[in-house]
């Protein structure tokens, strides 16, 4: 009887661990990765703010000033930066990294949601002074009509150091009309190049 009772304590121990240590460890060995400038998907996935759409841009992200009518005090903030950093594995000085909307706010990021925050290093290739370059980029190009709302955040969550979608290209007719005039241009001149000289 001993024997099962103690079998018994040992099994619902046993239990109690798995059930409880995936828990546990999620909590505090949770770990985010940045690769070359992009936040870790799995930590920070990005969110918009729902009261940012299509339809209202003109009397919000596209009206000059927004951005600080949303945007979170540092009160608010810096708290969460140095838990994020946590996170994110960074021991060096908080100076050193913007805490970032990965979603911007100027692309209806949402302002608050620790899901869409994330600390950006600066001194990087692909660092935080360039994700507010292309950040300027797509909101112009949202703002004039060239791209959606929602093309111009998945670019930002999907890999904003790819080339930008923002960048002027000739559609591939044009282009042929283009190389055909040129071609003509060139063989016209080589012909007369050809021709003998009189006088």
């Amino acid at each position: 009887m001993a024997n099962s009772a103690s079998l018994a304590i040992i099994g619902a121990a046993l239990t109690f661990l798995m059930v409880s240590a995936p828990a546990a460890f999620s909590q505090t060995d949770s770990v985010c990765h940045s690769v070359n400038g992009l936040a870790d998907y799995s930590c920070t996935p990005g969110v918009a703010d729902p009261d940012v759409t299509q339809n209202n841009i003109d009397s919000t992200i596209c009206v000059p000033g927004y951005t600080a009518t949303v945007r979170p005090p540092v009160s608010y903030t810096e708290p969460l930066k140095l838990a994020s950093m946590q996170q994110y594995g960074d021991t060096d000085s908080p100076s050193n990294y913007e805490y970032d909307h990965l979603i911007p706010l100027e692309l209806g990021g949402a302002p608050r949601d620790t899901k869409n925050l994330w600390p950006e290093p600066y001194n990087l290739p692909n660092g935080a002074h360039e994700k507010d370059q292309e950040e300027n980029s797509l909101h112009d190009a949202v703002c004039s009509g060239q791209m959606t709302l929602a093309d111009a955040q998945n670019k930002i969550v999907a890999d904003w150091t790819t080339k930008s979608m923002t960048t002027p290209e000739f559609p591939l007719p044009l282009l042929a009309l283009i190389g055909g005039i040129a071609s003509t241009i060139v063989i016209t001149i080589m012909k007369k190049s050809r021709l003998p000289h009189t006088g």
